[in-house]
């Protein structure tokens, strides 16, 4: 700063307009509070940052979501950062937002421990909330497996759905979906909810 006169201003800029042949920026300069008014032969500006088309082939093929700027989205922004809702993807970096260089560096750290975590392990522990499917009530009219966003359930050969447990992740859409009522949730069957309710009550 000293031996170049470069004058640097941690501040939130408010306004930017031409006047005459000068650029005016109005900001507030946000450590001491106190208004900037600066005039300006040339003025860059940091443009938006937004995700590629190509995200969403990526999203698709692992089946995570994406938010409106075409980034990957977390499972929970507070307490799962870098987690997709599909168990062992993990993101970091402008994939998931735009982010500056400390920020990514922290995110990819968090991102390799938790996959460190899960592949240090002799076995991997599953929720056990997942979708069986009574498959001999079962008309094998797929509706299931097209609204399935993990790819857990698949047609037998017998033509009916069958759920493979290690993909399923507990989301109850394809018991939502499922026009024969077929397809209940382990440990949240109709009949244990009815009797938690009878407990509650």
């Amino acid at each position: 700063m000293e031996e170049e006169r470069i004058n640097y201003v941690r501040g939130k800029v408010a306004k930017i307009f031409r006047e005459g042949d000068d650029i005016v920026v109005w900001g507030v300069d946000t450590l001491t509070g106190r208004k900037v008014e600066v005039r300006a032969d040339l003025v860059v500006l940091a443009m938006a940052l937004v995700g590629k088309e190509t995200t969403r082939d990526v999203a698709k093929l692992f089946k995570v979501a994406v938010d409106e700027g075409i980034f990957l989205k977390e499972a929970h922004p507070k307490l799962k950062p870098v987690e997709a809702l599909s168990r062992g993807i993990y993101y970091a970096g402008c994939a998931q937002a735009p982010k500056d260089i400390p920020a990514a560096v922290a995110q990819a750290s968090a991102a390799a421990s938790k996959a460190l975590a899960l592949i240090s392990k002799d076995e991997l522990e599953k929720d056990p909330l997942i979708a069986v499917v009574d498959e001999e009530h079962c008309s094998g009219c797929g509706v299931c497996i097209s609204v399935c966003p993990y790819g857990a359930l698949q047609r037998g050969s017998d033509g009916k759905a069958h759920c493979i447990e290690a993909l399923c992740e507990g989301c109850g859409t394809c018991a939502a979906a499922c026009p024969s009522n077929n397809i209940e949730m382990r440990n949240y069957r109709d009949e244990q909810i009815e009797k938690m309710i009878e407990v509650i009550v």
